[in-house]
Formats: C-alpha cells, structure tokens, sequence
C-alpha cells in the first residue's frame, strides 16, 4: 500500500480535530492542518516512523528552510515534495491564503 500525507498550515489549526485519512486498497491519505512548523515536524516525525508513509507532500505556505527541515526529520525514508504551481498560481493561493 502507498501511504502518503498532505501537511498544511493554519494559525487556528488544531491537529487533533483536523485531520483525515482517505483509504483504498492500495492507498493511504492522510491530511493534516497543523499550527506551525514544530507540530509539521512532530507529524511528519511520527507517520513516517510510525505508519511507514512513504511519501510526504507540504503546502505551499512551507518555506525552503520548513522543507529541508521536514527532509532531516524524515532521513531518507520518505519522499519530501512541495505543492507549488507556476507563478498566476501562485498569486492565485497567496490571496486565498492572506485574503491580498
């Protein structure tokens, strides 16, 4: 089975409430909104070694310093990838994001 996770930020998230698991046969989504980039790193930490998620995938609020921090938590053992889209896309998620 491939197990993966979307990880996203919120100022008003609470990791316990927001989350979610999608599961087929031969997939495993988990979806978690955390607070700020301790919690990201705390849940990356625990689903890779403790539900072997193979494949991690951050939002575009993720800064290159927040992935390459998640990319050392995870040791080798997970894929790190960033949902970023091309520059109108960009401005696109920016105002959803920040309202501007």
């Amino acid at each position: 089975m491939f197990k993966v996770c979307f990880i996203a930020h919120a100022r008003d998230a609470d990791l316990t409430k927001h989350r979610s698991i999608i599961e087929t046969d031969t997939y495993r989504l988990h979806s978690v909104v955390v607070r700020n980039q301790g919690e990201a790193v705390e849940v990356t930490r625990r689903l890779v070694e403790e539900e072997g998620v193979q494949s991690i995938l951050l939002c575009p609020g993720f800064t290159h310093k927040n992935v390459a921090e998640i990319q050392d938590t995870v040791k080798g053992k997970a894929g790190v990838f960033v949902a970023r889209g091309d520059g109108p896309s960009s401005i696109i998620t920016r105002k959803a994001r920040t309202g501007r």
